[in-house]
């Protein structure tokens, strides 16, 4: 029988350093053999050409290489894990497995699944908070019940954040008791049925970004926000060396950004329904007119609203659109196209490289009225104040729509004054 060994799982927390879970199995004292699962369950429901799986490839190629400096390697899998772990145990004696928390519904799943397959085979299951500075119920009212209002919780969040909640975990001081291994092989993207990407990824590099990011970041022609979403999404940054760095640079408009981030997470742990359903139940009740080829218009960003088209053709072509611009589409599909906030919520899960479930979703009902803490219903971004306001020199227009100007342009696919009348009244009726 080989020698007993701990596995530590990667999922989303692509890094050796700083991270909670390799820590805590490193610090065990065992060999521990790091893992990680190609997940069949989430990648079948994914195009081919799909930009993170060439991300995560990329990245897990890169902690191959890191692994082997010590002697070790990375096991890759490609499968569904409920068929992939019984495999694993026949190859390797297993004691414990090590791994990070993950928050959304199928990862829960998942994991309550793995917990009551791993304790039948008597072998450990041991999680971490890595992804987050708080989670579950640690930022709570007085009532011990899960805020629903940003400002409050995030008062609460910023007053019990210290140093000890940003302190690194030092995983290298235990890297000699990383599983001792020769070579292990790697399935190729297109044995998974993958295409390379051929989208640029943005860098880990934004603390030259903070200084000025309070007073710059609403503009979308600058190039003034930190782009980190993929890396925080995928963990290949630590969210505790974010938050140190927005610390350091006394940015704390880019720290309550960290916070609104784990905000939804803690939405969507406490709210699960929320991820497919109005978190303001009554707001399921609104009659969406749901009208495709207006749909199809706005995803290709040929709706005659210049911002609304500017954003739409910057996901499509780079997969990232900027922050600003994305609360003023997603307004212009509830409210003026009166479209489903479900139907461009999938179409952002399938397009952005920094899609976070949480976020995508808090997001979309914030702008659709229908979250928690959201924007009130009567609030309708009108695109062209928004355009005037924040790309007043139409900079970030006309890189995205060449034939801006001429016409060859879409004429507006409705008009503001009418849209905004119509939405009001088909609201006012559902919620009354």
């Amino acid at each position: 029988m080989n020698k007993p060994l701990n596995i530590f799982w990667f999922r989303r927390d692509l890094r050796l350093e700083d991270n909670a879970g390799l820590y805590h199995a490193l610090n065990n004292g065992e060999s521990v053999l790091p893992l990680f699962i190609f997940d069949q369950n989430i990648l079948d429901k994914l195009p081919k050409d799909d930009a993170r799986v060439t991300f995560i490839y990329e990245t897990i190629q890169d902690l191959k290489k890191e692994l082997q400096k010590h002697g070790s390697d990375l096991l890759v899998k490609y499968g569904k894990p409920e068929k992939v772990w019984p495999e694993i145990l026949k190859e390797y004696s297993v004691e414990q497995v090590y791994t990070n928390h993950d928050y959304e519904p199928y990862a829960r799943e998942r994991d309550d699944s793995m917990v009551e397959f791993l304790n039948s085979e008597k072998i450990a299951f041991k999680t971490f908070k890595d992804q987050v500075i708080f989670e579950k119920d640690e930022i709570l009212k007085a009532d011990k019940t899960p805020y629903t209002v940003f400002t409050p919780f995030f008062k609460q969040w910023h007053a019990k954040l210290n140093d000890f909640y940003i302190k690194a975990y030092p995983t290298k001081k235990y890297f000699k008791n990383l599983y001792q291994t020769k070579s292990l092989s790697l399935p190729a993207l297109k044995d998974m049925g993958f295409e390379k990407s051929k989208l640029d990824f943005p860098k880990i590099s934004y603390k030259n970004k903070l200084d000025d990011y309070a007073k710059e970041r609403d503009f979308p022609a600058l190039n003034s926000t930190t782009r980190i979403g993929l890396h925080l999404r995928f963990g290949t940054l630590s969210i505790r060396q974010a938050a140190k760095d927005a610390i350091d640079a006394k940015s704390s408009v880019w720290l309550s950004e960290l916070a609104w981030r784990e905000f939804y997470m803690m939405i969507l742990w406490h709210f699960p329904y929320a991820a497919f359903d109005s978190f303001k139940k009554q707001y399921d009740k609104i009659k969406w007119r749901n009208n495709e080829q207006e749909f199809k218009a706005w995803c290709e960003g040929n709706t005659g609203y210049p911002l609304v088209d500017a954003g739409m053709r910057q996901l499509n072509e780079i997969g990232w659109m900027h922050n600003r611009v994305r609360m003023v589409v997603a307004s212009f599909l509830s409210k003026h196209l009166l479209i489903d906030w479900r139907w461009g919520e999938t179409y952002f899960a399938e397009k952005l490289l920094d899609y976070e479930m949480a976020s995508n979703v808090g997001g979309w009902q914030w702008a659709a009225g229908s979250g928690n803490d959201a924007a009130p219903y009567f609030r309708v971004f009108n695109p062209e104040l928004q355009m005037k306001r924040f790309d007043s020199k139409m900079e970030y227009i006309k890189k995205w729509i060449p034939e801006y100007g001429t016409k060859k342009y879409a004429q507006p696919i409705v008009e503001h004054t009418f849209a905004r009348d119509r939405v009001l009244k088909v609201f006012k009726e559902a919620l009354s």
